[in-house]
């Protein structure tokens, strides 16, 4: 109940519609961020999504929606059945945590121990620097490609992103850079703003622009005041 008054309260006060149904356990983390850099551990495991579950009320809370953007805290939490239903008929972006964080309990562990099938239906796929570096030997035009999903965005926190489409790989910096920034919530913000843009009709690389100077904003209002240094 008291992740339920956390998470619907917020949310219902911005006249958000909101679809949800209770769990018996939620996916819990301890996270320490030091500007880029973050600590994470697993505190506790939650309740993946059925395929049932997805076929009956999740998909019919989203029958008007065009684009989805689907986040799965750990890998396990969607099957790739429940993926397909999901994007039959809709665009479907997809957080790559739900790829490469490995679950279980302990320090956040990132690997590439993941079904290729999860990814068939996919047509964008967000990445953080760490995880792409995680699921792919190096991050480049070629290992993106190998992907299969037309468009991949890599984000690099406060220094921009990178943006895997049509064959080609850009680098969108941050604009304005942001340095010693607390980054937490970057990633997402990145992608809410970069789903809305091409929703309207905005390309990759325009929308990826938007996206890093909403998330450059954003950043510079959190900035981590330098430490002292000893005379």
């Amino acid at each position: 109940m008291a992740h339920r008054r956390l998470l619907l309260g917020p949310l219902l006060a911005l006249g958000i519609p909101v679809s949800w149904r209770p769990a018996e356990a939620t996916t819990g983390f301890e996270l320490i961020s030091d500007g880029d850099r973050r600590i994470m551990s697993v505190t506790s495991l939650g309740d993946g999504w059925t395929d049932d579950e997805v076929r009956s009320w999740v998909c019919t809370a989203l029958a008007t929606c065009e684009w989805v953007h689907v986040a799965p805290l750990l890998r396990g939490e969607f099957s790739a059945a429940a993926l397909a239903e999901i994007a039959h008929g809709r665009i479907l972006s997809l957080d790559g945590q739900g790829l490469a964080r490995s679950p279980r309990l302990g320090p956040l562990a990132l690997d590439a121990d993941f079904d290729r099938e999860l990814l068939r239906h996919v047509s964008v796929l967000k990445l953080a620097e760490e995880e792409a570096e995680a699921v792919l030997e190096e991050v480049n035009a070629e290992s993106l490609a190998g992907l299969g999903v037309p468009e991949v965005i890599v984000t690099r926190g406060s220094r921009g992103a990178l943006v895997w489409t049509a064959g080609e790989l850009t680098e969108v910096p941050a604009r304005p850079p942001v340095a010693n920034a607390a980054a937490t919530g970057a990633g997402d913000a990145f992608a809410a703003i970069y789903i809305a843009a091409r929703s309207r009709g905005r390309s990759p690389l325009v929308a990826a622009r938007r996206a890093s100077v909403f998330v450059a904003a954003m950043l510079s209002r959190r900035l981590v005041p330098a430490q002292a240094h000893g005379g």
